[in-house]
């Protein structure tokens, strides 16, 4: 079980009074609860000496609520060792209504000043914020927990790494990119740009590490990671992740750890390793590792063994077991630290280990007529969703290397079924329902699968070969076709290896099931004193349903009484099932039968001779016949051309299947159109007009679907139903909407072709790029008829609520509103007389309807009051 109470590695801390301080850097994490609640920390580095204080911060969940979140513990700030940082912790519950994509943000004045890369940082509002999905879809989540905190030092012209130390406790998938630092109302600050390097500033996408290379200034620096978390190629959080970098001029050298490669194991092996980290200043170190193995139950250890001047070294070890394994690696990270009197450097090495769950063992092949039951041991490691079975003809020494599941293409074994729960223990194949022909040695591998995606090694090989009946039979075909004189060849091969003792004399029973029967029924019985009579033709029965199944049972004399001889085998006659599309059919071979079939040749009826001609031949046992006309009947015989090993040698066989029509009708939906939505917006003008404006194009693949018309929808949130727009002729590619909501809104476009055949709906969602609501700064209540009464800039109208108070340079409130006009007009709510020119403060709930719900947000500001008589008392 994995555990919650997670501490951040290299985190020793302390426990001071000093007061909280401007921000440096943080993030929020989320752990998931239970239905729609979750518990949420938000994390945040502050700065020592300053006195600026925050045990309470102001939390919007993305649902239209905010919260006050309480710092944890309330009273006390924990100091990062060897730093002037604090570590900060506010954790709160929150409970969603119900399913969708929600922003969750945490703004707070202001930043730190002097951060090189912000413009006018001190000024500038401090923002994190995290993305989540809740949906019946993807089940519960836990965002990753990054455990290297986002405060970190950089000597100028040297390179410069960090990695976030990312642990998902659910085993998903991350990934990460460099983005842009947020402020206001989690927006990119404006004027941003990032960190100044000689050569590059980039991460990797896959393990995290950033490398700036190299810095080429001193001073402070702040960047944001972008931490994503994904769950079967869906996006399912987004951790927005602010870290700030101080860069220093030094003659330092920082530390050089040893090289750690990656790492594979199956669960119950053990990574250990040594581990020397040097320093070419002579400089003491002090060694941290952190990551997944740190957080699991069972975790891995890591220890210092031995230091001195430029050196010091360590072991890794972890004893890993079936819980520990997963498909997505854990991340470590070494950290190396020296404790130079000048600047402290690191040198951080970061790694991955993927614990493999074990193979399914004491893998049986149980054969049977045609087919063959394959048993296995229920997994005891771990619990599988269920178990792939894997085939080839002929056996493979398969060695997997140490970091391969399944089954590589490589070997030759080919997918071909699974079963689903962890207690399954068995599978018979029987050829997908033809049946497994005798003669062959038919292999099989099994591995286990689990719900994260992951894949166990593959088990050991085992191998079965049926033996052919008796008498082994090698043709069902169709002779006529006819619905009251169809007629059907059999053959077979003579019968060996009797017994000796009877030697006679014999005879055949013929056997058939009909299409319409689910049992056999004796037909003929054929006298046969030397073995030889092995064919027959059945007929006067319908060959126009199908198919026909047939045995052929060997009897003997013996001491005057007729003994059936075991092993008659079964075969099908052969028959095609056809699906119909636009323009084209395709045409399934089937067949239930002991003999391989190499390759089948297609004939379809020519209309005007009513004769059979050949259009193709295909080794495989689908064929497409295209190019053809729809609503309109075509008529289809195959002829199937294969062997039978048998009796150490190679018979060679050819059946002519029942006869089969196909009309091919458009029920192909065209491609779904290419669609981008823009927002176009009038931000300062009175008119305040917004629209979104939609423009669609058909894929180059399908540009040759007969659209004839274009449907377009939307919706007003995320899961919500779409409604018709508007429907537009095929000669029309865009579109113009003026929503009446709110300008974020999901839309669709379709594609309809003539046979109505209408294409899938993508959405595409468009969200606000034009700010919604905003407040003048300047107000004139000077009766001159202009700017008299103090408005927002409200879009489109869309803000139908807010919570606005103004108070004066004394903190007392002298107006409030819940209009979003405001229509202040300039006078003091208590007394009714007009304010004094000054500047007066300001904070307004705004109450903004988005894709995912209303959501409240608050400005603050001031107001700069020219009311025209200085010489009113201030109110």
């Amino acid at each position: 079980m994995i555990r919650y109470n997670i501490i951040l590695f290299f985190l020793f801390c302390f426990v001071t009074n000093t007061l909280a301080t401007h921000n440096r850097a943080g993030e929020i994490t989320y752990k998931h609860l239970g239905g729609y609640t979750y518990e949420f920390t938000i994390t945040t580095y502050t700065f020592v000496y300053s006195q600026a204080n925050r045990k309470e911060l102001n939390v919007s969940w993305g649902d239209g609520t905010t919260t006050v979140v309480k710092k944890e513990p309330y009273n006390e700030f924990i100091q990062i060792p060897n730093t002037d940082y604090y570590y900060n912790t506010y954790i709160a519950t929150h409970t969603y209504p119900g399913a969708g994509i929600y922003e969750i943000l945490m703004e707070d004045p202001n930043r730190n000043a002097g951060v090189n890369n912000i413009p006018n940082s001190v000024n500038t509002i401090f923002s994190i914020k995290t993305t989540m999905m809740i949906g019946s879809g993807i089940g519960a989540n836990n965002t990753p927990i990054l455990l290297n905190p986002p405060i970190d030092k950089a000597a100028k012209g040297h390179l410069f790494i960090h990695n976030p130390a990312a642990f998902d406790p659910d085993g998903d998938s991350l990934s990460y990119e460099i983005t842009i630092c947020t402020g206001a109302s989690g927006q990119p600050i404006e004027g941003y740009i990032l960190p100044p390097a000689t050569d590059t500033l980039l991460i990797d996408a896959i393990t995290g590490d950033l490398q700036w290379n190299t810095p080429a200034d001193i001073g402070v620096y702040n960047i944001a990671i972008l931490v994503e978390e994904w769950r079967k190629d869906i996006r399912i959080s987004r951790i927005a992740r602010d870290m700030q970098i101080d860069v220093y001029e030094t003659d330092n050298n920082p530390p050089v750890n040893s090289y750690i490669p990656d790492y594979c194991v199956a669960a119950g092996d053990t990574v250990y390793f040594l581990i020397t980290s040097t320093d070419a200043d002579g400089d003491p170190m002090e060694q941290y590792m952190g990551g997944g193995p740190f957080q699991v139950d069972d975790p891995a250890e890591h220890s210092i063994t031995s230091t001195g001047n430029g050196f010091i070294n360590s072991y890794f070890m972890w004893i890993t077991n079936c819980l520990h394994a997963r498909k997505q690696p854990y991340t470590v990270v070494l950290k190396t630290e020296d404790l130079n009197d000048n600047i402290q450097l690191v040198d951080i090495t970061s790694f991955s280990i993927r614990v493999l769950h074990q193979p399914p063992q004491n893998i049986e092949a149980i054969p049977g007529s045609d087919t063959i039951r394959v048993e296995w041991d229920v997994s005891g490691c771990g619990v599988p969703e269920g178990y792939r079975i894997y085939r080839r003809l002929g056996s493979y020494n398969y060695i997997p290397d140490s970091c391969e599941t399944g089954l590589p293409a490589y070997t030759g074994y080919e997918y071909l079924d699974y079963v689903k729960g962890s207690l399954t223990n068995y599978y018979t194949d029987d050829n997908l329902g033809e049946g497994l022909v005798p003669g062959y040695d038919y292999c099989y591998r099994i591995t286990a699968f689990y719900t994260d995606g992951a894949e166990s090694i593959a088990s050991e090989e085992v191998c079965s070969t049926l033996v052919p009946g008796t008498p082994p039979i090698l043709k069902v075909s169709v002779a006529n076709d006819d619905e009251e004189n169809g007629a059907i060849d059999l053959a077979w091969a003579v019968p060996q290896d009797l017994d000796p003792v009877y030697d006679g004399p014999y005879r055949y029973e013929i056997l058939r099931m009909t299409p319409n029967e689910d049992e056999y029924s004796s037909i003929v019985i054929i006298p046969s004193s030397d073995l030889t009579d092995t064919t027959y033709t059945d007929t006067g029965i319908n060959t126009l349903i199908y198919p026909y199944t047939y045995s052929v049972v060997l009897y003997e004399e013996q001491d005057g009484n007729w003994v059936q001889l075991p092993g008659n085998e079964t075969a099908s006659s052969q028959y095609i099932e056809i699906d119909g599309a636009d323009n084209k059919l395709t045409l399934n071979m089937k067949k239930r039968s002991p003999w391989l079939n190499q390759q089948y040749e297609v004939f379809r009826e020519n209309s005007t001779t009513e004769t059979f001609e050949s259009i193709g031949i295909t080794e495989e046992s689908v064929y497409i016949d295209s190019g053809l006309k729809n609503n309109r009947k075509y008529v289809y015989r195959t002829i199937g051309d294969g062997i039978r090993p048998v009796y150490e040698r190679i018979y060679y066989v050819q059946n002519t299947s029942h006869l089969a029509s196909g009309i091919p009708i458009d029920t192909v939906s065209p491609c779904p159109p290419d669609l981008v939505v823009t927002s176009e917006c009038d931000v300062y003008n009175d008119s305040t007009y917004a629209y979104n404006f939609l423009t669609w194009s058909n894929p180059g693949e399908c540009e040759d679907d007969d659209i004839i018309a274009y449907i377009v929808y939307s919706r007003d949130s995320l899961y919500g139903e779409f409604v018709v727009l508007d429907t537009l002729p095929n000669t029309i590619f865009e579109y113009t909407d003026p929503p009446e909501n709110t300008i974020e809104k999901c839309y669709a476009v379709t594609a309809i072709d003539s046979f109505y055949n209408e294409s899938s709906l993508i959405p595409f969602c468009v969200y606000n790029i034009c700010g919604y609501y905003d407040l003048p700064n300047v107000f004139t209540p000077n009766s001159d008829g202009i700017n008299d009464i103090y408005t927002s800039w409200n879009l489109n109208d869309y803000v139908k609520q807010v919570n606005m108070r103004i108070f004066n340079r004394y903190g007392k409130e002298i107006f409030r509103t819940d209009h979003p006009d405001i229509n202040w007009d300039g006078r003091n709510k208590a007394n009714g007389k007009l304010v004094s020119s000054g500047v007066y403060y300001y904070t307004c709930d705004v109450y903004e309807p988005r894709i995912t719900g209303v959501i409240m947000h608050t400005l603050t500001g001031f107001i700069h009051v020219y009311s025209g008589d200085d010489n009113i008392k201030a109110e």
